[in-house]
């Protein structure tokens, strides 16, 4: 008969709740019971636990254990509470002694090993929040561990070793043991083969892509099939900065909570690049799943890059279910069980044929589609979805000549170094408003402390008074002709600049 309590972590979204694991042993009919509403993965826990302990040698007395994870009303999801609820047993029985604020995290095999888990990143950080000074996971998730800096990690193979540590406290507080090697998580497999210098002809969308990069903003490639509209897509990462520490932060604790089979060793500092299929059901694409809701392709392409490509091919609904995202820059998924709120600030590619058949170019090919099939394709492409895109390019055919021309142009990194004197320029002028890049910006700012002279935006104004720009288009132009500015080292926009803003934004016209 004994009371006892040991700490873990829950995950909502990237949100960590520490959840304090009780165990309490009575003399009532012999049994294991969970509670604290735990999924199905964590209530098999209970023949887990017995099983690994008993095979590292401590076995679970057999009286009635209740296992009380608290706050009750906190949803749990998973295997990492395995190691917190073993120890928090043993410590009820008095078989050990362990230290007031210590972190447990891991899952438990039934011959005693330590398995890793996903999402170890936000949940250190969470402990190391809440002012816990040590935690203890699985060996092979020390190392990303280590990435949260002010708290203590110490990795286990087993419970074996965990024991004997815990029955000596100068081993536990020992300095932690370098990780076993592990294999990285290549966060470059998109970029290793692909440079800027690949792609042939396409002037005007090479420049786009590196205004796109510059400012953050939304593109759209409209093109026939094989004018190099992937190709350009594809290559978007290759001139984005690399990420800074709190962007990289934020990107490596997503890709924790995604991660099964590979284990992270070091901040992810290239921003993440998502294309996924057009047959992509909404879950997929914004996240979700039963129990707490899962990252989608919008969460695991923040501070990266989200390309649709034969955008048409998916469904509206889909399309549709973009626009708030691409607002607010993060999304917040309800379920029956739990809401979790995950950031998604992507920047979004969309790639489009001029029809279904892709001949429909004015180039004298012959097009089979009917008038029915073109309006039926593009109408997946709502009005609304489209107002959110920057800038809207035609990607021509490339001819023989401009074939022969691949590998001439200025590579990646040539562009990314102006990119980032783009942005350096951004951040200084909009550090006051609390945001970093033009595509930040809110109309407030741009008709405020930002505003240019009515001679300036002539145009602009009478492409609203003719209803071929909206208001929320109006602003995205604004948005562009600072970039050009930035791009050109120019102090404010010139007329040239909005001019080619407008025309940027409504060369693709309405896709109709």
């Amino acid at each position: 008969m004994g009371f006892a309590r040991t700490y873990s972590v829950a995950l909502v979204g990237l949100a960590g709740s520490i959840v304090e694991v009780q165990a309490d042993i009575s003399s009532n009919m012999p049994g294991f019971v969970l509670l604290g509403l735990p999924d199905t993965a964590l209530a098999d826990s209970k023949e887990r636990v017995r099983a690994a302990a008993e095979n590292s040698g401590m076995a679970l007395c057999p009286r009635r254990l209740t296992i009380n994870l608290t706050p009750a009303t906190l949803p749990k999801r998973g295997t990492a509470f395995d190691v917190a609820i073993v120890v928090a047993a043993l410590q009820a029985e008095g078989r050990l002694r362990v230290s007031g604020d210590c972190v447990f995290l891991g899952e438990v095999g039934l011959d005693g090993s330590l398995r890793p888990v996903p999402g170890i990143l936000p949940a250190v950080k969470a402990a190391a929040d809440a002012g816990h000074s040590r935690v203890v996971v699985p060996e092979e998730n020390m190392a990303e561990a280590q990435l949260i800096e002010g708290i203590a990690v110490s990795g286990f193979s087993c419970l074996a070793h965990l024991f004997a540590a815990l029955d000596s406290s100068e081993k536990l507080h020992e300095p932690a043991r370098a990780a076993t090697p592990a294999r990285t998580v290549n966060t470059d497999t998109h970029l290793l083969a692909k440079d800027m210098s690949d792609i042939a002809g396409q002037a005007q969308g090479r420049f786009a892509l590196e205004l796109a990069a510059a400012g953050g903003h939304h593109i759209l490639f409209k093109g026939p099939p094989g004018s190099g509209k992937t190709m350009l897509a594809e290559r978007l990462p290759t001139i984005l900065p690399e990420l800074d520490t709190e962007a990289a932060m934020e990107v490596t604790a997503i890709r924790s909570l995604c991660l099964e089979n590979e284990r992270l060793e070091a901040l992810v500092r290239t921003p993440p690049f998502e294309a996924p299929h057009h047959s992509a059901s909404a879950p997929a694409i914004l996240g979700g799943g039963s129990g707490i809701p899962r990252p989608g392709c919008v969460s695991k392409a923040h501070r990266g890059v989200l390309f649709l490509d034969e955008a048409p091919e998916f469904k509206r609904t889909v399309l549709d279910s973009l626009r708030q995202p691409l607002e607010s820059g993060v999304i917040t998924l309800d379920r029956a069980a739990a809401s979790a709120t995950y950031p998604a600030a992507f920047q979004l590619v969309i790639a489009a044929n001029p029809c279904p058949c892709g001949k429909n170019t004015g180039t004298g090919l012959e097009c089979t589609c009917s008038p029915r099939e073109r309006k039926g394709y593009f109408g997946r492409l709502s009005g609304p979805l489209l107002d959110r895109i920057d800038l809207n390019l035609s990607v021509p055919k490339v001819s023989s000549a401009e074939l022969g021309l691949s590998g001439t142009g200025e590579s990646s990194e040539v562009i990314r170094r102006r990119v980032q004197q783009a942005r350096a320029a951004q951040a200084q002028r909009l550090r006051e408003f609390g945001v970093s890049l033009n595509a930040q910006t809110n109309g407030r700012i741009l008709r405020g402390p930002l505003k240019l002279d009515s001679s300036l935006t002539k145009d602009l104004n009478a492409a609203v008074d003719n209803n071929s720009l909206t208001a929320r288009g109006y602003d995205r132009v604004l948005r562009t002709a600072w970039t050009l500015a930035d791009l050109d080292g120019a102090s404010s926009p010139s007329a040239e600049h909005v001019q080619l803003a407008l025309f940027l934004r409504q060369q693709g016209g309405t896709l109709s």
